[in-house]
């Protein structure tokens, strides 16, 4: 078996840009604005080559204080991002969708990091920043779809607890289909990458479960929080 990743050339991974090109001629043929497609491959480009001369650095540096800063920095970045679909609301609400996700992804991020793989040192960044994006990112979206869902049965008259259920269901959609589908559908992230550098399936598989069972558990926990935190002061019914 070769254990070493292939080298993609910059020529052929070009090609990759293709799928997502004819996605924005779509939006262009069908009058829907394509700028923030486009805008969003820009974007995803630029901050990928920059973070991989970041992330060098800081694998080098070894330094404690500057894996904080980089997780305080995703936190910020997540919380605000998450808001993006209900923009109105965004600053009043930012606080507690900061919280949200801070509580759910920083207690899942540390039982995995010092109890499942029990990191030395336990600011090991090679592992801790992946798995930090991993679960942020994850939380993240949930908190997304749980504030633009509860927003929509709040308009629609739904009373408080009836929408927050229905607000908490619908943001753990995306990572639900993810657990039926893992295995028969696809074959995740990370446990495509180990196997493509060489390692064992069944190491893989193991680290595939931990990643699944601390993304869905960050995700659920983080919309639970943020739902009930964003709690409108008139709602009768209480958590």
């Amino acid at each position: 078996m070769n254990h070493g990743i292939q080298l993609i050339p910059f020529l052929n991974l070009a090609l990759a840009f293709i799928p997502a090109a004819v996605v924005v001629v779509i939006f262009l043929k069908w009058s829907l604005d394509f700028r923030e497609s486009l805008h969003a491959i820009t974007r995803m480009l630029a901050q990928l080559l920059l973070v991989g001369y970041f992330l060098a650095f800081i694998f080098e540096s070894d330094n404690a204080f500057i894996v904080l800063g980089v997780l305080t920095l995703m936190l910020f970045a997540s919380s605000w991002i998450a808001l993006r679909t209900i923009k109105l609301e965004r600053k009043h609400l930012f606080l507690k969708a900061f919280s949200a996700i801070f509580c759910g992804g920083s207690l899942t991020l540390f039982l995995i990091s010092q109890g499942v793989l029990d990191l030395s040192p336990w600011y090991n960044p090679r592992y801790l920043i992946p798995l930090a994006g991993m679960i942020f990112s994850q939380a993240m979206n949930s908190v997304s779809l749980a504030a633009e869902r509860m927003r929509a049965e709040s308009d629609r008259g739904i009373a408080y607890k009836k929408a927050r259920g229905i607000a908490l269901r619908a943001s753990l959609i995306p990572i639900t289909n993810s657990l039926f589908a893992v295995g028969l559908v696809s074959l995740p992230g990370m446990m495509t990458g180990q196997i493509l550098s060489g390692v064992s399936p069944f190491i893989a598989v193991r680290y595939q479960v931990m990643v699944m069972c601390m993304v869905y558990g960050a995700s659920g926990i983080a919309s639970a929080l943020f739902l009930i935190w964003s709690k409108p002061r008139t709602a009768e019914n209480p958590p």
